[in-house]
Order: C-alpha cells, then structure tokens, then sequence
C-alpha cells in the first residue's frame, strides 16, 4: 500500500471538471509528479491531498486516513508550499516562521525555525524583511515555513514558477535533499525539465484526466527515445518519433526539408498522446 492512495476522484467546479476519475498511487519516499498544462487538474488534485478542498466523489487516502474524514490528523503530516507567495511581506523571515509555527503549535519552534532556515540557505537572512528578498529566497523560505512540523509528505505546488534558471536548480537540489532525508514529496509543474530532473515518477493529466503514469524514462522510451523535427515549408514543424538513432537517421535522410534529431522529452510524450503542448 502507498502512503497516497487516489482511486476515481472527481472534482467539478460549476461547469467545469477539474478532476475527472484520477486513480494513482504514490510510494514512500518518492518524488512524486504531477505533470501537465495550468487547467489540468494539477492544483485541484494537491488541494484536495492537502485537505483545502473537498472532492464531489472518490476515495483519497494519505497513510490510510481519509482526506475527508480525518482531515485534522492528515494536516499534522504534512507540509504545503501553495504556488501563490503568501508570505507577509512586512515581517522578517524569522517572524513569518514564528507565526506559522504557533499557529500549528509546533513544539521547540525557536530551533525548529532555526533548523529550517539553515536548511534552506536562509539563516544569514533570518531579521531580513520579506520584502527585500529574491524571488527566490521567498519559494524558499515558504519551504522552510511547511517543513516546520516535520512532515512526512511535503506538497510543492508549482515551486519555480516565475525562477530563473539559476536559481530554479538550486530549488532542484533544496528538494532533492528534502526527500533523501526520508520525506515523500509531491510536485505539481508545468515545465519539462523540472518534472525530469526531480521526479521518480511522473503522472501526466490534462482535463482533469490521468494520461500516462510511469518514470520519466519509460514514458518517453515507450513512445520513441528520439525525434526528428521536420521544418515545413510553411514554418510548421512534424514530429516524428523513433524508438533508435538508426531509425531516426533513416527517416531523416529522405526527408527533403532540414530536419533536426535530439532525444525525446516529456513535452514529445504529452504531444503524442493529446496532439496538444504544454502551455504554462
């Protein structure tokens, strides 16, 4: 049994489905991910994880509690980063934390918040105001702040958005360090990369529904480890998917317009199986 148990959850907003029959397992310790376009269903999903919202149906089960049944002892397990900042801008780091922390009545706080500070590179800056961090420095200390309770599942809702390169991968390692302490970690994106570099496995949505589930190594090998981008006349691009380089080669060498071949991605794969891109 997985620490994460979805079995056909539906959540309708208006006349909108948000989420529409998602069945998925998530392992201890994993980096889990929710990959997909904004409107996919993606923070919907969190939100019902991390008891925000409740679902119209389905079964949602986090280390065998109901997620709305138990909802009190769920909260106690788990830590939220929401892709919105809410941070108070007017308060230093230290004092953002110290509020949470009494809030949720976390036992030996001042080194707790001591402790999550220096984890995420942050405790030089502990009497900083908000307002004059990085963007940045804010998505982490809004991790610092969820890791506070010491939980066992961290859900990270769209962690680098508005990131630079830069300063996105030092994300990447913050979270990487997160789960080699042991800590299940649930990522919802938009970008590729992100959902490559981090994830163990990788679920991909659109319109609320499950499209393909695996690492991000089978998804795209199923479907051809290469690609060759065909540059039409009329400025359009094919993709054509190969499951060798030969093949690839092959194809490309009667092709009569220019042509490029690189490996395939998880944008390839979500193409493939919608006839759509992921748009952020």
């Amino acid at each position: 049994m997985g620490i994460i148990e979805i079995i056909d959850l539906k959540k309708t907003y208006e006349r909108v489905t948000a989420v529409d029959g998602l069945t998925l397992t998530v392992e201890r310790g994993e980096i889990f991910g929710l990959l997909g376009p904004n409107g996919a269903g993606k923070t919907t999903t969190i939100k019902i994880l991390s008891c925000l919202t409740v679902p119209d149906s389905g079964i949602c089960r986090i280390e065998g509690l109901d997620v709305v049944k138990e909802r009190y002892a769920i909260k106690r397990i788990i830590g939220v980063v929401p892709q919105e900042n809410n941070l108070d801008r007017e308060l230093t780091c230290y004092e953002n934390l110290k509020i949470y922390a009494m809030l949720h009545r976390v036992e030996d706080y001042e080194r707790k918040i001591l402790n999550s500070l220096k984890t995420v590179e942050l405790l030089d800056k502990k009497g900083t105001l908000v307002s004059k961090l990085s963007g940045g420095m804010q998505r982490r200390l809004l991790i610092a702040r969820a890791m506070l309770p010491s939980p066992k599942i961290l859900f990270l809702d769209e962690p680098s958005v508005g990131l630079d390169a830069h300063v996105r991968r030092q994300l990447w390692e913050l979270i990487r360090g997160i789960a080699w302490e042991g800590r299940t970690v649930i990522l919802t994106t938009h970008y590729i990369e992100e959902a490559e570099a981090l994830s163990n496995r990788v679920a991909i949505m659109n319109k609320g529904r499950l499209i393909a589930l695996d690492t991000p190594f089978r998804l795209k090998r199923e479907l051809g480890a290469y690609v060759v981008e065909e540059q039409m006349g009329n400025g359009k691009v094919r993709y054509h998917m190969f499951h060798s380089k030969g093949e690839a080669h092959e194809f490309a060498r009667g092709c009569a317009c220019q042509v490029t071949i690189r490996e395939s991605n998880l944008e390839d794969v979500f193409i493939r199986l919608t006839g759509e891109r992921i748009e952020s």
